[in-house]
Protein backbone atom coordinates (compact mmCIF):
# COMPACT_ATOMS: atom_id res chain seq x y z
CA UNK A 1 0.00 0.00 0.00
CA UNK A 2 2.76 2.62 0.86
CA UNK A 3 4.16 1.58 -2.30
CA UNK A 4 1.12 2.76 -4.30
CA UNK A 5 0.95 6.18 -2.34
CA UNK A 6 4.71 6.73 -3.71
CA UNK A 7 4.07 6.22 -6.64
CA UNK A 8 0.51 8.11 -6.68
CA UNK A 9 2.49 11.02 -5.55
CA UNK A 10 4.98 10.78 -7.94
CA UNK A 11 2.53 10.79 -11.19
CA UNK A 12 1.10 13.35 -9.32
CA UNK A 13 3.97 15.90 -9.24
CA UNK A 14 4.68 14.40 -12.59
CA UNK A 15 1.55 15.62 -13.90
CA UNK A 16 1.63 19.43 -12.66
CA UNK A 17 4.91 19.96 -14.02
CA UNK A 18 3.26 19.55 -17.26
CA UNK A 19 3.27 24.01 -18.32
CA UNK A 20 0.66 25.72 -21.04
CA UNK A 21 1.33 28.13 -22.89
CA UNK A 22 -1.29 31.24 -23.36
CA UNK A 23 -3.34 32.41 -26.60
CA UNK A 24 -1.12 34.43 -29.17
CA UNK A 25 -2.20 37.77 -28.71
CA UNK A 26 -1.95 39.18 -31.97
CA UNK A 27 -4.25 40.34 -34.74
CA UNK A 28 -4.52 41.87 -38.77
CA UNK A 29 -2.07 44.18 -37.82
CA UNK A 30 1.12 42.73 -36.28
CA UNK A 31 3.95 43.36 -37.78
CA UNK A 32 6.56 42.00 -35.71
CA UNK A 33 5.23 39.00 -33.83
CA UNK A 34 8.01 37.93 -31.00
CA UNK A 35 7.83 34.36 -29.92
CA UNK A 36 9.24 33.07 -26.23
CA UNK A 37 9.74 29.60 -24.64
CA UNK A 38 7.08 29.12 -22.64
CA UNK A 39 5.89 31.30 -19.79
CA UNK A 40 7.33 30.85 -16.81
CA UNK A 41 5.70 29.94 -13.35
CA UNK A 42 4.96 33.50 -11.83
CA UNK A 43 3.76 34.29 -15.69
CA UNK A 44 1.60 31.22 -15.04
CA UNK A 45 0.32 31.92 -11.65
CA UNK A 46 -1.35 35.34 -12.97
CA UNK A 47 -2.17 33.84 -16.48
CA UNK A 48 -0.09 36.74 -17.72
CA UNK A 49 3.36 36.92 -20.56
CA UNK A 50 6.13 38.31 -18.56
CA UNK A 51 4.89 38.68 -15.08
CA UNK A 52 7.77 38.36 -13.10
CA UNK A 53 8.60 41.63 -11.61
CA UNK A 54 12.52 41.43 -12.35
CA UNK A 55 11.78 40.13 -16.40
CA UNK A 56 12.69 42.97 -18.87
CA UNK A 57 10.48 42.44 -21.26
CA UNK A 58 7.66 45.15 -21.21
CA UNK A 59 10.58 47.36 -20.33
CA UNK A 60 12.44 46.24 -23.32
CA UNK A 61 9.35 46.27 -25.90
CA UNK A 62 8.05 49.95 -24.43
CA UNK A 63 11.32 51.41 -25.17
CA UNK A 64 10.84 50.06 -29.31
CA UNK A 65 7.35 51.16 -29.44
CA UNK A 66 7.66 54.66 -26.91
CA UNK A 67 5.23 53.56 -24.51
CA UNK A 68 5.55 53.06 -20.74
CA UNK A 69 4.44 49.82 -20.87
CA UNK A 70 5.68 48.87 -17.40
CA UNK A 71 3.01 51.87 -16.19
CA UNK A 72 0.38 50.04 -17.43
CA UNK A 73 -2.47 47.54 -16.37
CA UNK A 74 -1.93 43.99 -18.30
CA UNK A 75 -4.87 44.67 -20.58
CA UNK A 76 -3.43 48.10 -21.60
CA UNK A 77 -0.21 46.79 -22.43
CA UNK A 78 -1.58 43.92 -24.38
CA UNK A 79 -3.86 47.08 -26.21
CA UNK A 80 -0.44 48.99 -26.99
CA UNK A 81 1.21 46.38 -28.71
CA UNK A 82 -1.38 45.19 -30.96
CA UNK A 83 -1.77 49.05 -31.95
CA UNK A 84 1.57 49.21 -32.55
CA UNK A 85 1.80 46.29 -34.78
CA UNK A 86 3.34 44.04 -32.16
CA UNK A 87 2.14 40.25 -31.73
CA UNK A 88 2.97 37.76 -28.82
CA UNK A 89 3.08 34.19 -28.51
CA UNK A 90 5.33 30.81 -27.69
CA UNK A 91 6.76 28.46 -29.59
CA UNK A 92 5.96 25.77 -27.17
CA UNK A 93 2.53 24.59 -26.75
CA UNK A 94 3.09 22.62 -23.58
CA UNK A 95 5.92 21.25 -22.01
CA UNK A 96 6.70 19.14 -18.62
CA UNK A 97 9.53 21.49 -16.63
CA UNK A 98 10.43 21.95 -13.18
CA UNK A 99 10.39 25.35 -12.38
CA UNK A 100 10.91 28.24 -14.81
CA UNK A 101 13.95 27.55 -16.64
CA UNK A 102 14.13 27.24 -20.38
CA UNK A 103 17.15 24.33 -19.59
CA UNK A 104 14.22 22.59 -17.66
CA UNK A 105 12.23 22.24 -20.72
CA UNK A 106 11.07 18.53 -21.53
CA UNK A 107 8.91 16.69 -24.09
CA UNK A 108 7.86 19.63 -25.68
CA UNK A 109 4.87 20.50 -28.28
CA UNK A 110 5.36 23.10 -30.35
CA UNK A 111 3.02 26.25 -31.23
CA UNK A 112 1.51 26.34 -34.34
CA UNK A 113 3.41 28.69 -35.36
CA UNK A 114 2.65 28.62 -39.43
CA UNK A 115 -0.97 28.04 -38.83
CA UNK A 116 -0.76 31.69 -36.71
CA UNK A 117 1.77 33.51 -39.34
CA UNK A 118 -1.03 32.90 -42.30
CA UNK A 119 -3.46 34.36 -40.77
CA UNK A 120 -1.36 37.62 -39.68
CA UNK A 121 -1.33 39.64 -43.24
CA UNK A 122 0.58 42.52 -42.23
CA UNK A 123 3.50 40.65 -40.58
CA UNK A 124 6.67 41.38 -41.71
CA UNK A 125 9.53 39.89 -39.17
CA UNK A 126 9.14 37.14 -36.66
CA UNK A 127 11.43 37.90 -33.43
CA UNK A 128 12.80 35.19 -30.79
CA UNK A 129 13.07 36.09 -27.24
CA UNK A 130 16.24 34.13 -26.26
CA UNK A 131 18.17 31.46 -27.30
CA UNK A 132 15.40 28.14 -26.59
CA UNK A 133 12.47 30.26 -28.82
CA UNK A 134 14.94 31.01 -31.59
CA UNK A 135 16.42 27.16 -31.72
CA UNK A 136 12.58 25.91 -31.44
CA UNK A 137 10.92 28.31 -33.47
CA UNK A 138 13.09 28.41 -36.32
CA UNK A 139 13.12 24.84 -36.70
CA UNK A 140 9.13 24.73 -36.49
CA UNK A 141 9.05 27.59 -39.05
CA UNK A 142 11.75 25.84 -41.53
CA UNK A 143 9.30 22.32 -40.90
CA UNK A 144 6.04 24.67 -41.58
CA UNK A 145 7.83 26.17 -44.98
CA UNK A 146 7.60 29.52 -43.80
CA UNK A 147 10.19 32.36 -45.06
CA UNK A 148 10.23 35.18 -43.37
CA UNK A 149 13.07 37.62 -41.69
CA UNK A 150 14.33 36.54 -38.25
CA UNK A 151 15.27 38.49 -35.21
CA UNK A 152 17.51 36.65 -33.10
CA UNK A 153 16.80 38.84 -29.35
CA UNK A 154 18.53 38.71 -26.33
CA UNK A 155 16.64 37.21 -23.83
CA UNK A 156 14.10 39.79 -21.80
CA UNK A 157 15.17 37.41 -18.38
CA UNK A 158 16.74 37.97 -15.40
CA UNK A 159 18.33 34.41 -15.44
CA UNK A 160 20.42 36.32 -19.33
CA UNK A 161 22.45 38.49 -17.66
CA UNK A 162 24.20 40.48 -19.85
CA UNK A 163 23.56 44.34 -19.14
CA UNK A 164 20.42 45.58 -19.67
CA UNK A 165 21.51 48.57 -22.07
CA UNK A 166 22.85 45.84 -24.33
CA UNK A 167 19.68 43.97 -24.29
CA UNK A 168 18.02 47.24 -24.96
CA UNK A 169 20.05 48.43 -28.06
CA UNK A 170 19.70 45.02 -29.38
CA UNK A 171 15.80 45.32 -29.26
CA UNK A 172 15.52 48.57 -30.71
CA UNK A 173 16.82 46.88 -34.11
CA UNK A 174 12.62 46.15 -33.95
CA UNK A 175 11.45 49.56 -34.86
CA UNK A 176 13.17 48.69 -38.35
CA UNK A 177 10.43 46.25 -39.09
CA UNK A 178 7.69 48.21 -37.48
CA UNK A 179 8.12 51.76 -39.04
CA UNK A 180 5.35 51.97 -41.94
CA UNK A 181 7.18 52.88 -45.03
Amino acid sequence: MPSSSKSSTSSTSFASDLKRNFPPVADARTRVLILGSLPGEVSLAHQQYYAHPQNRFWYLVGEVIGEPLPTLAYEARLDALRAHGVGLWDVVAQARREGSLDSNIRLHTGSDLAGLIATLPALRAVAFNGGTAARIGQRALAQGGVTIPVVLLPSSSPAYTIPLATKRDAWLALREWLDQT
